[in-house]
């Protein structure tokens, strides 16, 4: 289970409870490679229903104002694809680690041709990745439903829409494919209801976005889906390679019928107090992407 936020400069985790039930034989936390918090637990006795729920207080913020850096504003893009480029006895970089291929994001010259207007010959590294940003978010249709987990980053690409995680597998597909190095990004994004109609529990979903790290400025948080650079409406749940490195839940059932999952997401202020129920139903939140 990835449903454990950490501390961030843009928020700091309040408190956090994470309710399995039925109770597991066993249980444990433990810190990823990627510094994200994850439980694994197991339950040994039969079962019809497995309900988790997730419940998080987070004090979120903008981020922190960009390098006011000329030298670091006018970098191109050029220039930080050849910083990580292997030289001999180079100073190792953790970011590159986010630079090979994962199982959902291939480096492709299918991305590489789709990202390769944006990136003008010697145009600022961050100009480039916003007109990045531009181009996904306009040549890509956002329709629910159009893929599925599984959807190959290419086949979301090549059929022009998805969802908020195609979009991030395209997106960091194609900086990867350029040689730069980007992470997907899981969390949640606080919506408001249409005016006049009350904000219903499980009527949000989760999100997924990129960040990309540039020398000198660290990492940097760019939403193709909506065509922002995220800010204290965005919360982050975890980040990895792909989504198979953050999947809120994943595991093995061992029994004879079918199964079935429910979803619900509600993402608030605490001001606010409890919304309504979206359908009279319990809400669950063993978490899945949009």
């Amino acid at each position: 289970v990835h449903l454990s936020p950490v501390d961030t400069p843009t928020q700091t985790v309040r408190s956090h409870t994470l309710t399995i039930s039925p109770e597991p034989a066993a249980r444990s936390q433990t810190t990823d490679a990627f510094g994200n918090l994850r439980t694994f637990f197991s339950l040994q006795a039969p079962h019809e229903v497995l309900t988790v729920t997730a419940d998080t207080r987070v004090d979120t913020r903008a981020p922190a104002p960009l390098p006011d850096d000329p030298a670091w504003q006018m970098q191109t893009w050029e220039a930080v694809r050849d910083h990580f480029r292997y030289r001999a006895r180079a100073p190792y970089d953790p970011a590159s680690e986010f630079l090979f291929a994962s199982p959902h994001v291939p480096r492709d010259d299918a991305f590489t041709a789709f990202a390769r207007p944006a990136f003008e010959n010697g145009l600022p590294m961050l100009s480039a990745v916003l007109a990045l940003m531009e181009r996904i978010h306009s040549g890509l249709t956002y329709e629910t439903a159009s893929t599925e987990v599984n959807t190959p980053a290419l086949v979301a690409l090549a059929q022009g829409k998805g969802v908020c995680q195609d979009f991030a597998h395209i997106m960091t597909g194609c900086l990867r494919s350029l040689g730069l190095p980007a992470r997907y990004v899981s969390g949640y994004l606080l919506t408001e209801p249409p005016p006049g109609q009350p904000r219903l529990i499980g009527a949000d979903a989760s999100h997924a976005w990129v960040a990309l790290w540039c020398p000198g400025a660290g990492w940097i948080d760019i939403d193709p889906t909506n065509d922002l650079q995220p800010g204290s409406g965005h919360i982050t749940l975890a980040w990895g390679r792909d989504y198979g490195d953050v999947c809120p839940l994943r595991g093995v059932i061992l029994g004879g019928g079918g199964h079935g999952v429910e979803v619900a997401v509600t993402v608030m202020p605490v001001e606010e107090g409890p919304p309504p129920r979206r359908g009279g139903r319990p809400a669950r939140a063993a978490d899945a992407p949009d």
